[in-house]
């Protein structure tokens, strides 16, 4: 299965032809087995799944679309810093792993109790960077905004659109993506 939009199927790609606003990100299913989605931010398109055996890998899996923010978030942090301290940075690459750990494992943990989410960052920098430099840009990496937004408060508001979408156009929707070969 390919994880490219081009990919979809045309009745999902025609039901959400919108594009989001530039400050709105929207998904929706795409058609593709029963957990596919079209990811869509404002021109940007992409695809998301679960991974094999329970969705068809159409795309990256919701924790590695938070990890690739993080990731993404913390390269650019480190690359604006370096640039305005104009050091000698050639090259960012961060690797990064989410897994879920027993809380009394975890030596650093408040929590003592239950399961916790633990990401591993590790951040790879090239270039002809001193030691004081390499050490300063790691702590930049904390406050890259992303990460201050998984440590802080998160208020999170969901509500029902007040405009479903219409019986007759779910049902063609439902009927369109029964004959999608899955």
């Amino acid at each position: 299965m390919n994880r490219y939009v081009d990919d979809l199927p045309a009745v999902a790609q025609a039901h959400d032809s919108e594009p989001s606003s530039p400050d709105q990100v929207v998904v929706s299913e795409n058609g593709i087995g029963h957990f596919g989605q079209r990811v869509t931010v404002g021109r940007h398109v992409i695809s998301a799944d679960e991974p094999a055996p329970v969705g068809q890998d159409s795309g990256p899996s919701p924790y590695d679309l938070l990890l690739a923010g993080l990731g993404t978030c913390t390269s650019m942090t480190l690359r604006m810093y370096a640039n305005r301290k104009q050091w000698p940075l050639e090259h960012v690459r961060v690797s990064l792993r989410h897994s879920r750990v027993h809380a009394r494992d975890c030596t650093d943990c408040t929590s003592r109790t239950g399961h916790l989410d633990r990401i591993e960052r590790t951040i790879h920098l090239i270039g002809d960077l001193d030691a004081v430099q390499r050490q300063r840009l790691l702590e930049i990496a904390d406050r890259c905004p992303v990460h201050r937004t998984l440590h802080g408060e998160v208020v999170i508001d969901t509500s029902m659109a007040a405009d479903p979408v219409p019986r007759a156009e779910h049902g063609d929707l439902v009927t369109s993506l029964a004959s999608v070969p899955l």
